[in-house]
């Protein structure tokens, strides 16, 4: 698998929409940080073909995604395609010139919750980190009690920090499309920078990793309810999923085919 994926110092873009840029953004930022060379998580809509990359890794749930199979149309020459899906046989594996196949991954729901972390799970294991001791804290995250009643709440706030940001942002997209809740997500120290003044009695604000004390003592202030993360950000994402559904089920919806959406976005 490691002969796959982008080795270090290989220069990467990384494609994605949706939950799938999310994981993107999550990547990039992970593998930056840990020294293994540049890379941009971009989502597919607005392209990559504009500056040039060593690797490109295209990740698509059903492989089928136009956005995605457009923007790898407009890679340069020579650049080496990788795709993560979840189906074989399907255009974006015969778009690469390698490809790593979930199968076991995949999903009925149009809502993706599986195949994200599952992705997630196989680049941070890439980068070295520890998916066994993260796998434990996403046991605790299936058992553990939701950190609130969803149904008191009308805001739902998602906070992060490095990696953990793409994470905040992918746990207020569940929370919206499972659930048509009104949710933001930031990068924890831009909160302070605006967004923070809706925030009171009716917010819920959700912490992602580690963030800065100051800012959870002014958070505080606001009368919001502050849920400071107790896992691995990946299982803290499992936690929001659980959330989510919860919520849809309490507003009589169904969280696993959200009105106006679809499995895939595939574009005439």
């Amino acid at each position: 698998m490691d002969g796959t994926l982008p080795p270090a110092g290989a220069r990467v873009v990384v494609l994605g929409c949706g939950t799938s840029y999310y994981m993107a953004q999550a990547f990039a930022a992970a593998r930056q940080l840990a020294g293994r060379g540049e890379t941009d998580a971009v989502v597919a809509s607005e392209r990559a073909g504009v500056r040039s990359y060593d690797v490109a890794v295209a990740i698509s749930r059903s492989g089928t995604t136009t956005e995605v199979l457009r923007a790898l149309e407009t890679l340069p020459s020579g650049t080496r395609i990788v795709s993560i899906t979840a189906v074989p046989d399907s255009p974006i594996v015969n778009a690469a010139a390698e490809s790593v196949v979930l199968e076991f991954a995949d999903e009925r729901s149009v809502v993706q919750t599986r195949f994200a972390t599952s992705v997630l799970a196989l680049l941070r294991a890439h980068l070295g980190h520890d998916v066994s001791a993260i796998a434990l804290d996403a046991e605790r995250a299936l058992s553990a009690p939701l950190p609130f009643d969803p149904a008191d709440f009308q805001q739902f706030v998602f906070l992060g920090h490095g990696w953990a940001a793409a994470l905040a942002n992918e746990a207020a997209l569940k929370l919206r499309e499972a659930a048509g809740a009104w949710t933001e997500s930031y990068p924890a120290m831009e909160y302070r920078h605006g967004p923070i003044s809706v925030a009171g009695p009716g917010s819920a604000v959700w912490t992602f990793g580690k963030v800065d004390a100051s800012l959870l003592a002014d958070i505080r202030e606001t009368g919001a309810t502050l849920v400071e993360g107790r896992f691995d950000a990946m299982a803290e994402l499992v936690v929001a999923q659980r959330v989510a559904v919860a919520l849809a089920e309490a507003r009589g919806l169904d969280p696993d085919r959200p009105r106006h959406l679809a499995r895939s976005v595939v574009l005439p």
